[in-house]
């Protein structure tokens, strides 16, 4: 499975080439890079600010003090996704690539559809996948961890691009997003990530 299974979303640009043709940043969108040289790991949201609701704060709060942290940002406070999405296997902005090239782990951070407090986990690093779904759980949030529509496996989903070639994703529900349960999942995923990096 290539991830092609995942939802589809007819994005307006094809790659953040042709995305920068006509928007602009600073006025568009922004990207954020903060990096901490004794890190391999990279959080990052490359979908974050007004594309999809909080995963800059999440991916923040997530990174800390410890993590690298990368964001994509859109700044129409109406809201950017129509515009600014590029989906996470065509998503190539170059400082992004620059810093998950210097990473063994990738955790990207989105936001989904959702009524339900839930957290939906892909990519390639079975591993940290089964390590994050165990301390989610714990939380009182349903987590899954396959049999989604997000399996994150696309061998160029952004996620999987690091030096390892596998990472996770992390949907988000939007009802998950802003709840009180938030922050109890953001710190699961966050103490997962510290003893692993350790």
């Amino acid at each position: 499975m290539d991830g092609s299974n995942e939802p589809k979303i007819i994005d307006k640009y094809k790659n953040f080439a042709s995305l920068v043709e006509t928007e602009i940043e600073g006025t568009d969108y922004r990207v954020r890079v903060v990096v901490k040289p004794r890190s391999n790991v990279a959080v990052i949201a490359p979908h974050g600010g007004s594309i999809e609701r909080r995963t800059s704060a999440i991916a923040s709060a997530i990174a800390g003090e410890d993590f690298n942290l990368y964001l994509f940002e859109g700044l129409d406070p109406a809201g950017s996704f129509e515009v600014l999405h590029i989906t996470s296997h065509r998503f190539d902005e170059p400082r992004c690539l620059n810093l998950i090239n210097t990473c063994d782990t990738v955790v990207a951070v989105h936001g989904c559809g959702g009524a339900e407090n839930m957290v939906m986990l892909g990519g390639r690093d079975r591993n940290l996948i089964e390590r994050l779904g165990t301390a989610i759980s714990t939380t009182g949030v349903c987590v899954l961890v396959g049999e989604h529509p997000y399996p994150g496996l696309h061998a160029t989903n952004i996620c999987n691009r690091g030096r390892s070639a596998q990472g996770v994703q992390i949907e988000l529900t939007d009802s998950l997003r802003g709840s009180f349960q938030e922050q109890a999942v953001v710190m699961a995923i966050r103490q997962v990530i510290l003893d692993r990096d350790d």
